[in-house]
């Protein structure tokens, strides 16, 4: 079995997964199944109070964070998700980065990070929240949400 299949295997478990535990609270929904829609079933379960096992936020968020990097090749921001991901990311005209911190930083909790990239939350919001920006270059407004 190739990564790219076993990733897609494990994303389609935790797509099942999410939605029982939805549907177990007595949330009926259904999601694209893509790690955008395992996303907004977290979100989802979120609105309604509901505890989505822990190993499924942490898949969604590393599928996501790797998508960014993905989407957004380069290093000259470090998006932080932790415990669940770290990813540099390309953006902006600044320095690349070889060796240790970046000189520019995004910090967020899974939540927020999820929330984000669904749209259910606006990077100004985000930022007033409590993400952690440092650097010029740590301004991602254009990058959330994700497509």
């Amino acid at each position: 079995m190739t990564v790219a299949q076993r990733r897609r295997r494990q994303l389609e478990e935790a797509l099942v997964r999410a939605q029982a535990t939805l549907a177990a609270a007595g949330v009926e929904v259904t999601a694209q199944p893509s790690e955008l829609g395992l996303a907004r079933l977290i979100v989802t379960a979120e609105r309604a109070s509901v505890v989505m096992p822990s190993d499924v936020t942490a898949l969604a968020t590393r599928l996501l964070a790797q998508r960014l990097a993905t989407a957004w090749p380069g290093r000259t921001v470090e998006v932080r998700v932790p415990p669940y991901a770290a990813v540099q990311v390309g953006h902006g005209q600044g320095p690349t980065h070889t060796r240790g911190t970046p000189p520019s930083v995004v910090e967020t909790d899974a939540s927020t990070f999820l929330r984000l990239a669904t749209g259910d939350l606006t990077w100004g919001e985000a930022v007033a929240g409590g993400v952690r920006i440092s650097g010029v270059h740590a301004d991602l407004s254009d990058v959330f949400p994700f497509g």
